[in-house]
């Protein structure tokens, strides 16, 4: 059962989809292996990367996070101080610790394969791994990245779902838009109210709370570091870190007065996160980590400059994104490597925009109205990340999509009637026009910008 929390993970930088996805596929493989007593008899473990995530996987951290996952680590606590330097060792004395337990042989040019003119045929994010003893293959799995650090392997991917036998029976079962403030409607609840609801089938309503709390710190604490350290981002483009510089020309006292300073200093958290994101440091997919900064620079706007502001509606705003979050997830994608760049920043922007307008005291049409023009005005974002890095134009983008969550807050606020456009529709067009797209437009860096400036 997918919940309105599960649209956010507490992880490592700089992919949801590159990063945390293989990480948590490659950490599985182990535990299978563990878990049929073949850790102990292999020698050698082979990686192939397929698609999407052999094209932008160097610049995504994608190799460095499947040898991560090998040793048993996993991405909420993994420490970043170790990330890098656990390959860099692996590279150097050609060793891998597999699952933290059993010392084998692996050579990175020779075992780490990558496949950039083949895509799998379920998904563009694909990989293969395979365990050996001597020459003998023992066993052997496909997994899919397939968005927001959500992963599938052959049998979930053809039955993927918002539910399935096995999960708990809600009180509160959705789908689409429609049913969800149907649902709010008939029960006399809000967006946040009803999710939460759904929650308690599975925990109890501390673990509610304390959860989305952690959520909330998590993204208040990346915001914080975001505008305080300095420097290059890695890589190799030599971006400097925009956000505390920025930061300090715009705080100043005048700043609570003006709304429009107020949208720069948005512009600003939104940015500072994804500086760290690119820094592979701690942040929360918020759905994904190539979108991580727009809902903590709305919520950090949101916690500075609005009113009333308390713990009670610091979770009904996170609820609540993760309530549309969840609109996208069972509708559509939020994996760019998929529909592009609106299924990352648009998505994020949509959930954004709706979590704000629900704690400002929105009604159910102007909470639905926000989120709907959110993804209405994000249709055909590519995805074209300059040699395939989270950075440009990832990282100003998150900015641009914080401030505009804010102002399509306040204008759904400014209304209180439904649209001609429904948010399913504009959710059912995302898809389609994510289909149409050029898949040299959807997370390959083989189009747009990410080709374009390397040939100026």
């Amino acid at each position: 059962m997918l919940g309105a929390l599960d649209m956010f993970g507490i992880g490592i930088g700089p992919s949801s989809s590159h990063t945390i996805g293989p990480m948590k596929a490659a950490l599985d493989f182990v535990n299978k292996l563990k878990d049929q007593g073949l850790l102990m008899q292999l020698n050698r473990i082979e990686v192939h990367l397929y698609g999407s995530l052999a094209l932008t996987g160097e610049g995504h951290g994608t190799m460095l996070a499947v040898l991560n996952g090998l040793c048993g680590e996993h991405p909420k606590t993994v420490d970043p101080d170790t990330f890098i330097t656990r390959v860099d060792q692996i590279k150097q004395i050609k060793q891998l610790n597999l699952g933290g337990v059993v010392k084998i042989k692996f050579d990175y040019q020779q075992d780490l394969l990558i496949h950039k003119e083949q895509f799998l045929p379920k998904h563009a994010n694909g990989m293969y791994f395979v365990a050996y003893i001597n020459d003998k293959q023992l066993f052997a799995k496909h997994y899919y990245s397939i968005g927001g650090g959500f992963i599938a392997d052959d049998d979930s991917i053809d039955n993927l779902s918002a539910n399935s036998a096995n999960d708990y029976v809600i009180p509160y079962p959705f789908k689409t838009a429609r049913e969800l403030f149907s649902l709010c409607k008939t029960n006399n609840m809000t967006v946040a109210q009803l999710v939460f609801a759904n929650e308690l089938v599975r925990k109890e309503p501390s673990e509610v709370r304390n959860e989305a709390l952690e959520i909330i710190n998590t993204m208040r604490q990346s915001v914080q570091r975001g505008i305080t350290i300095e420097g290059n981002l890695p890589g190799g483009l030599n971006v400097r870190r925009r956000a505390p510089g920025l930061y300090k020309k715009l705080n100043n006292a005048q700043i609570k007065d003006s709304l429009h300073d107020q949208r720069l200093l948005a512009m600003v958290f939104a940015i500072g996160v994804n500086e760290e994101n690119a820094s592979f440091s701690r942040i929360v997919t918020a759905p994904t980590n190539g979108s991580a900064g727009t809902i903590p620079g709305v919520l950090e706007y949101y916690v500075r400059y609005e009113e009333n502001v308390n713990d009670d509606k610091l979770i009904d705003f996170i609820l609540t994104c993760g309530a549309i979050g969840m609109l996208y997830k069972f509708g559509a994608s939020i994996s760019a490597a998929e529909v592009g760049c609106q299924g990352e920043i648009g998505v994020a922007c949509s959930m954004a925009a709706a979590g704000l307008t629900a704690v400002l005291n929105g009604s159910l049409i102007q909470v639905d109205k926000a989120a709907e023009i959110a993804m209405e005005h994000s249709l055909g974002m590519t995805c074209d990340p300059i040699g395939g890095l989270v950075q440009i134009p990832c990282i100003e983008r998150n900015g641009v999509a914080a401030s505009r969550a804010i102002d399509i807050a306040k204008l759904a606020l400014l209304e209180n009637e439904e649209g001609k456009v429904s948010l399913d529709d504009v959710i059912k067009t995302m898809m389609q026009t994510g289909r149409d797209m050029s898949m040299h437009y959807k997370e390959t860096s083989l189009g747009g910008l990410a080709v374009n400036v390397v040939n100026c």
